[in-house]
């Protein structure tokens, strides 16, 4: 055969026909999202008539695995080359990647044929042979150079690689070549690099691919996202800035300009999305992001101004209607945020509970127990879940039906039971609060026998060990717990609350609440038995001192009855009534509270 015929046959309409109807998914998915070219499907692939036989034929589809051959294409094909496809074909298939593409690598070199060099790269691909993909496309766009996919391979495989230099050329080229697509494709540049750990190299190369189109506001925005990934504060402004210019209305744009302002500060942030929405007031999205971050900074009067405008053009929109009842929550407005919660219920939303669960606490508020009860029911698994079953439960109590709460939270515990050591908890504080103290602790006891280092198990049977006396079993489990959770500030307030509390090893409960105090040095009830301690010793001003700062950060009832005894010890009788008045006016019900108003008031 001569030379002239041989390379005939390599360039053959038959060879490549033949090549083409073998797999044909593209390795670099990532570049082809990013610039919206899909995968070959069968229907992509047209029908003919082969040049060299003048048959009819139909492309197959990308899963065809090996190619078929007919007599007639037999013979405008070299036997080598038909072995060698097949050879590779067949390695390919039992898994010997590493064989099958270099196999194919070698009669891609050796025929320069543009099929065998797409589906040679392919292969490459199935074994990971980066370096030899790198190779192969380079010389399918020598012998192919108008080819898009010989670019997207080798612009794909540069990329994974992280093999930047001589790539923006690559990409201006790909960008040019479809300008209707162009200003999406821009937008994308910097999703082909998200997993690029070379924020700077990456910022460089978007800065020299996007050169060419600075003209357009989706190049600014391009190079505005790289510099912020990159750490270029300053860049990527001026970059948002100049895209704005080009295009005012652009709310993308606006609020990546929020979000680098926020860095250095949110109020000019906020500023900045009011001065856009002000000139564009139909801008949602940004109108959206201002009430939240206006709720971020807790200027909630303006957030809720700012939902409830755009809850007028969007009355049906979750995204608004929920914001605007928690917000009313939050400014404690019941009546909106009732009315938001049940219109909220009432949308095609996939998940509601949350939503039923504020309107079963706003029932129960509202001394509505049945219609708080038949909200809870509808709450499903998740976050609200738990504190649903168990508000549930209270309400059943309160009226009375405690075997009925009970068995509501053991269901909730057999149908959960990554939740049973939290139910048993709060069956164990129902039957605290019904007197039934023995109970609880043995409930606990058992929990406890199947999880003897459950960190809440031990705390909270502890506690109900020292209110039944049993100071020994109480001691032994907060012990236990420090050791479990060296740094557990309840603990070491909880043991030297009760030394304290009895007049007993004050010097030791001293020292474990200051550790307390040092672990946590805020909190109001930590302040308060460090203070019980110093009322213990005879300081009493160093004990009204903390009391008062606790009182100030939680007005909790017993912590106002210990501040009106110290008042009272003090000598200071009038202040120390009208705390105590005043603390009984909103827990009347408290224990601790009613034995100090019946000591000190006449």
């Amino acid at each position: 055969m001569t030379q002239s015929r041989l390379q005939f046959l390599q360039r053959s309409k038959a060879s490549k026909e033949i090549m083409k109807s073998i797999k044909n998914t593209l390795l670099c998915t990532a570049l082809v999202l990013a610039f919206g070219v899909p995968a070959l499907a069968a229907t992509d692939l047209p029908s003919g008539k082969s040049k060299s036989t003048g048959r009819e034929f139909k492309r197959s589809a990308p899963e065809t695995i090996a190619p078929r051959f007919d007599d007639q294409e037999y013979k405008e094909l070299t036997v080598q080359v038909v072995y060698q496809v097949l050879l590779a074909e067949v390695a390919l298939k039992r898994g010997k990647a590493e064989f099958a593409s270099q196999a194919y690598a070698d009669l891609a070199v050796r025929t320069r044929d543009p099929a065998i060099l797409a589906r040679a790269t392919e292969v490459a691909g199935y074994a990971r042979r980066y370096d030899l993909i790198l190779d192969l496309a380079r010389l399918w766009l020598q012998v192919e150079p108008a080819s898009k996919r010989a670019q997207q391979v080798l612009v794909g495989v540069m990329i994974m690689s992280n093999q930047f230099d001589g790539l923006a050329p690559q990409l201006i080229q790909m960008l040019e070549a479809d300008k209707e697509a162009l200003p999406g494709n821009l937008l994308a540049l910097n999703r082909m690099f998200a997993r690029s750990q070379d924020r700077q190299a990456v910022l460089q190369l978007i800065i020299k691919v996007c050169a060419p189109f600075l003209d357009r506001p989706e190049a600014h925005y391009a190079i505005a996202v790289a510099a912020s990934a990159a750490g270029d504060h300053t860049r990527a402004l001026v970059e948002t800035r100049r895209a704005i210019e080009l295009r005012p209305d652009w709310e993308a744009v606006a609020l990546l300009e929020a979000q680098l302002i926020a860095q250095k500060s949110s109020t000019e942030a906020i500023a900045s999305l009011q001065r856009f929405v002000e000139h564009h007031p139909q801008a949602r999205e940004v109108q959206l992001y201002l009430a939240r971050a206006l709720v971020g900074e807790k200027r909630y009067g303006e957030a809720k101004a700012q939902f409830e405008r755009l809850l007028l053009a969007n009355p049906n929109n979750p995204d608004v209607v929920f914001p605007v009842a928690i917000l009313a929550l939050q400014e404690n407005d019941r009546t909106l945020a009732e009315t938001q919660l049940k219109h909220l219920v009432t949308l095609d939303i996939p998940d509601k509970s949350a939503a039923y669960f504020y309107l079963g606490q706003l029932a129960e508020e509202g001394k509505r127990a049945d219609e708080a009860l038949a909200a809870y029911r509808q709450v499903g698994q998740g976050e609200h879940y738990l504190p649903a079953q168990i508000r549930s439960a209270g309400i059943l109590n309160n009226q009375g039906k405690l075997d009925e709460a009970r068995r509501q939270l053991r269901d909730a515990a057999a149908q959960n039971p990554s939740s049973r050591v939290q139910l048993s908890i709060a069956e164990a504080a129902l039957l605290r609060d019904a007197k039934q103290t023995e109970t609880a602790l043995a409930l606990l006891d058992q929990e406890l026998g199947t999880q003897p280092e459950q960190p809440e198990l031990l705390y909270e049977s502890a506690l109900l060990a020292e209110k039944l006396g049993r100071l020994e079993i109480m001691e032994s489990r907060l012990r236990k717990l420090l050791e479990l959770q060296p740094e557990n500030a309840q603990a070491y307030n909880a043991l030297g609350y009760a030394f304290a509390d009895r007049n007993i090893r004050l010097p030791e409960a001293r020292q474990l609440i200051e550790k307390a105090l040092q672990l946590a040095p805020n909190d109001p009830f930590i302040l308060d038995s460090m203070a019980w301690v110093l009322y213990r010793q005879s300081d009493l001003e160093g004990a009204l001192a903390l009391l008062q700062r606790a009182l100030a950060l939680r007005s909790d009832p017993e912590i106002a009855a210990h501040t009106g005894e110290v008042l009272w010890m003090l000598g200071r009788k009038d202040e120390a009534q009208r705390t105590l008045r005043e603390a009984h006016k909103k827990d009347p019900a408290n224990e601790v509270l009613k034995e100090a108003i019946r000591r000190f008031l006449p």
